[in-house]
Formats: C-alpha cells, structure tokens, sequence
C-alpha cells in the first residue's frame, strides 16, 4: 500500500511539472503572436516587411519546450514496441518545425499537451477515493497501557489485541470490539449508509469511521491493511487495475491505427501536397477522445457505487451486472434479518403469558444459542424478572433443562420433551396447531407442558422493495435457496415474491443449481452473506456479498462486496451498469464521428492545424464532462436506516399475548 501512495504522489508530481512546462511554452507561444503584431518594420530599399525574428524565436522556444515531453513519450513507446497515439501528433509538430511553422508546431503541442493532461488528471480522479480513504485513518492513537493510563503512539503501531480509547470526534483507529461505553458511529465511509449507528458493548466497529457522541474502549481486532477500510481500499486499487471488454477492444484496434492513419496523411500529402492539410490530418486523428471514453465512465461508476458503499472488485463485473437475468438468493442473512424473534407466545389453560415466558428465560438465559438469545430478548423488552435457577443443562440441538424451587423445567423440542416423559396433552388440541413458518419451542414445567413459544426469522423490509425493483427493471428469474425446512422456506418466498424457491439444501445443491442457471443460457448473480456461501458466490456470474463489513470471506470470495445488509443496492447496481455502459457507447460513437467529420472538413480545407488541435482538446473534454455524470447516479436513493444488531423482540409481553392462544 505504502508503493502504491508513493507511485499516486510520484505520478501527481509529474502531472504537476508537466502543468507548468506546458503553461511555460505557452506564454512564450502567447508572447510570438503579441510580437507578430506589434513588430511592423519596412525595409526602405523594397518597401517589404522585414521577417520578424522575435516571432519565430519566441514561438521556436516555445515549440520545442512542448513538443520535447511528446517526442520523449512517442520515442519511448516506438523503442519499447509498442505503439501509442502519441506518435501521430509527435509527426505532426515534427512535419511543422521542419516547414519553420513554429507557431503551427507550438500551438498543437500546447492543446495536445492539455489533452494528455486532462487524460491524467481523470486516472488520477480514480485514486482521489483511495487517497481520501487513506486520510481518513487516523495517524495516531490512544492507547491504554496496563496501568490503566494511556500512551499516544502512530496509530500503524497498534496490534490486535491491544486496548483504545475513542473520545468524541475521534476517527477509529483500527477494526475492534467495544469493551466499554456505548455511541452513535459514522459508518457512511465503510456502508455508504449515511444515518449513523448506535454501538455499544460488544458491538464492531471499523477503522476510519467517526465517533460521534460518547467515549468508547475499544478492543483492537484488527489494524493496519488488514482493517475492513484497508480491504476496502485493496479492492478499489484491485478494481482500477483490471479492464472491461469494451478497453480491450480499443487495445486490440490501437496496434493497427496508427499505421493506417500515417498512410491516410501520406495519400492527403501526395495529392494535395499542403503540409498543412496532412499535419492536421495527423492531429485530429489522435483519439484522445476515443481512449478517455471507456476509463472515464468506469471512473465515475466506481464512484458512484463506492458513495453507497458498493465496491467492485473487477470492472468487467459492471458489464455481467447489466446482463442479468436471474439472482439466487440465500435466506438466512440474506433476505431475512438471520437473528430469531419471538413472535408468538401459547400458553397452556390457566397459564399466564407473563408465566409461560418468566419460567423458559429462567433457565434459557445460561444458553448462548440464539433461540435462547431471542427468549431473553423478549423477556427483557417485557421487563419479566426470571427466577433463580439451579442444575441447569444443555443438550445440543435439542433444549434446556433446570430446576426451579425443585420443580423440574425442560424447554426445548416438542420430541425431545416427550421422550424424557413430558405431558403434552394440555398443548395437543387444534387451537394450539404449530403454526407453518414458525420454530417452535416447548415449555414444561414439573413434567407437564405450560405452553409454547413461536420464534421467526424475520424478512427484511427493504428486501421485498429490492425484488420489486429487479422485475421492473426485467430480472424475472429470483430464486430463493436454503437449508431451511419447507415451510419456512415457502412462507418467506410468498413475502418476498420469488419465483421459484429450493428448501433443504445442502451447498453441493446450490453450486448444481448455479451450473444448471448458466448452462440454460442465464447470467445469473448470486447473493449471499459472504461466509457459508463462498461456493455458491464464486461459482455465478456475479457474487454478491452482503453486509461485507468485517468479514474476509466475503471480501475474497464475492466479485461484489454490498458492505450494508440493503438489498435495493442490487437492483442501483444494475441500473449503474446499464447506464455506464451507455454512457461508453456514447463516447466511441461521439468520438468515430467527430474523428470522421473532422478529416472530411480538413480535407476540404475547413479546419487547419492550430483549429484542429483545438477541436482535439474539446472533444476530450466532452467525453469527460458526458462521463462525469455517472459520479450523481443514484443520487436520489434515500439512505437505508439500519438496525442496531441486536435480536429482535418485542416491545411488551402483552403484545405478544394478542397472539397468544387462550
């Protein structure tokens, strides 16, 4: 990372001398034509006008300060073999020195000159993200010793492990878990989520977001590349790096181009035999604006994705992005929150709701399952104490079991509880029916059953919006896949809409349904949470990882990293690529045809060569300006409101008794 900041400051430095060479050559340009016309003396034998020697000093000075940085790069190129663009206007300014047209020579170096710088300045914008991420790390941090008193040290010095403290207005310093304090955290660099999130004890929180309110201690996870922003960072560089079929195009026609364009200027030459015709026949042929048309428009999409925190691994994905036709979704995680609710409570006759939920939290809070997490949940938003509880003992995959005042309490699967001999008859009539959908947890208390608790994984709200948004923008094809039983799986594709949904899974399943999408003819993406679909992920077109923050597995095995849990960036990502490629579209063909109509006016004597460089630089220009409006894509889409991590409850106990069974 440190050589590739040095190459951006190396780079920026030598756009910088470049600027100033060319603004050098150009006043001394400006100063051969301002001699021209104050320089007026008449020989008094012929009455003539006596040559101008300021003129063509002037103008020769400033030619060649212009024209060296051209012929130095076309000389490199053609001795490396490789053939550039440059070549041709290296030609041209050539032809025009060797005809003493200084002024000629000089003014198409000048605006070919700001062409190449305009082209820099644009592949520099790419790295103004990465360079911008790097300022956002802090370079130094608080860091508590064992004393318990702090020490301030460069914040690349801290080590997983260590302890700091972040105090209001404070960037975090590397990845970590909070160990004390609680806060509200700008994580818009990181999510593209531009609300901030409450933290607390034991919640993440990544390098280069801001704390906003409170004073946190933090537990050091991660530091230095290693953090989700150096991730980050990686992959835009990674993305920058790699190249769409549309440049390659450009690449395979280039090795050609040149030659044919020389031998265009030699037939221009041979039946005109005006220099200056062929010299801006050389100019306007250059296609600057042909080769800023593809990376300009990648510029600003990456751009454009990494504002809602869409990061793109590889820019040919932008081209899959647009062909989509069908998208597996994983469930779990996916298009449900992943962390159970309760939602529904059934209490045996004569049990309170209150009753059922006070005796299951006694002896499920000693559990770190998260059906226990969500029992306790419920109970603490209800305010409901549990008793004290002894002899506590889990069974994995099956329940929980306690003493409470010596009365036996068993809570857990329906058939686990009747093969340790519980009566479940008190629950066995038609009005307590286990609802489709729904996990089921049974209460018994002194061998007999007081009742069930219904938990759910909840769907997502802006999930079904995101489904909605894929059909309109003609992605029919949504297919839910899970290792979920049936009915779970048909009750979330019904709220979501899919078209097709496959339940009990295993991963092999998954990768078999991805081949068979492909070899029909479908481009299928494939989203996923990062972690135990990396096979699915690696194996689609497309592999899209949700709420990638933190989590390596999904940085490396997804070519799409959504780093916030909101699917409507699925259906943003494919509107971006269909509108980059347009836009892309737009600039090759604005280019061909102003390269066409340009040579057909030279031809004709219309344009000359100082009108034609002048004309090569605008047409530059346009092309950035068109692809500059990919940076506000999106723009419009409101800001997803994320939800602290914490299992979902309800609020009051009495809420989920209207759901209870009387």
């Amino acid at each position: 990372m440190a050589h590739d900041h040095l190459s951006v400051q190396a780079e920026t430095g030598r756009a910088q001398a470049k600027l100033i060479l060319t603004l050098l050559g150009g006043v001394l340009l400006l100063g051969s034509f301002v001699a021209d016309v104050s320089y007026s003396e008449t020989s008094p034998i012929r009455g003539s006008t006596i040559p101008n020697p300021y003129k063509d000093l002037l103008a020769a000075i400033g030619a060649l300060m212009l024209a060296f940085p051209l012929w130095w790069h076309a000389a490199h190129c053609m001795l490396s073999g490789h053939m550039h663009m440059d070549e041709l206007v290296a030609l041209a300014i050539l032809a025009a020195m060797a005809i003493g047209d200084y002024q000629t020579a000089g003014v198409v170096a000048f605006f070919l000159l700001l062409s190449n710088l305009i082209e820099t300045r644009t592949a520099l914008g790419a790295r103004a993200a990465i360079e911008s991420l790097i300022r956002l790390t802090p370079t130094r941090a608080h860091r508590v010793r064992a004393d318990r008193s702090e020490e301030e040290i460069d914040a690349s010095s801290l080590r997983p492990g260590d302890t700091v403290i972040i105090r209001p207005g404070d960037n975090i310093p590397a990845d970590g878990q909070i160990l004390t304090g609680s806060s509200t955290v700008n994580q818009a660099t990181i999510t593209g989520e531009s609300l901030p999130v409450e933290k607390s004890v034991g919640d993440e929180v990544f390098g280069g977001t801001n704390n906003v309110t409170g004073v946190l201690e933090v537990r050091v996870t991660k530091a230095g590349a290693d953090t989700t922003l150096g991730r980050v960072r990686q992959l835009i560089l990674d993305a920058e790096r790699t190249r769409i079929p549309l440049m390659r195009l450009i690449d395979q026609y280039s090795a050609w181009y040149t030659p044919i364009t020389l031998m265009v200027a030699g037939v221009v030459w041979f039946f005109t035999h005006n220099m200056s015709t062929t010299i801006a026949i050389l100019v306007i042929a250059c296609p600057c604006a042909l080769i800023l048309a593809t990376p300009t428009a990648i510029v600003a999409a990456l751009s454009a994705a990494a504002r809602l925190g869409i990061y793109i691994k590889d820019v040919s994905n932008i081209e899959w992005a647009r062909k989509l036709t069908a998208v597996v979704f994983d469930k779990t995680g996916t298009l449900t929150t992943g962390e159970l609710a309760v939602t529904r409570l059934a209490p045996a006759p004569g049990v309170e709701a209150a009753e059922l939920l006070r005796t299951a939290v006694s002896v499920e809070r000693f559990s770190r399952h998260p059906v226990a997490r969500a029992v306790v949940a419920v109970a603490e938003k209800a305010r409901v104490q549990p008793d004290e509880a002894s002899q506590v003992e889990e069974v994995s995959g099956k329940g929980v079991s306690g003493l409470l005042s010596g009365v036996p309490v068993m809570v857990g699967r329906g058939n686990w509880l009747a093969e340790r001999g519980v009566d479940l008859s008190p629950v066995s009539g038609e009005a307590y029916q286990e609802p489709e959908g729904l996990s089921v947890l049974h209460v018994s208390r002194g061998g007999r059953s007081i009742g069930w608790i219904g938990l759910e994984d909840r769907t997502r709200p802006e999930a079904h919006d995101a489904m909605e948004e894929l059909r309109q923008i003609g992605v029919n094809h949504l297919i839910m896949v899970t290792g979920d039983r049936w009915s779970v799986a048909r009750r979330v594709a019904k709220e979501m809409g899919c078209s097709e949904v496959q339940a009990e899974v295993f991963p092999q399943d998954k990768l078999a349904l991805v081949d068979t999408l492909k070899k029909t003819g479908h481009t299928v993406a494939v989203v996923g949470d990062g972690v135990n679909d990396a096979p699915a992920l690696a194996a689609g077109n497309l592999g899209i990882a949700m709420g990638a923050a933190g989590s390596d597995v999904a940085m490396n095995s997804a070519s799409v990293a959504l780093m916030s849990d909101d699917l409507r960036r699925l259906p943003f990502l494919v509107r971006l690529s269909r509108a980059t490629t347009a836009v892309i579209w737009q600039n090759l063909i604005f280019g061909v045809l102003f390269i066409l109509t340009a040579e057909v006016a030279i031809i004709y004597q219309l344009i000359g060569p100082m009108l034609a460089a002048v004309l090569h630089t605008l047409s530059s220009t346009i092309v950035v300006l068109n692809s500059a409006r990919m940076v506000r894509f999106g723009e419009h889409i409101a800001a997803h409101v994320p939800r602290p991590r914490t299992v979902a409850a309800a609020p009051t106990v009495g809420r989920v008794a209207l759901e209870a069974v009387a």
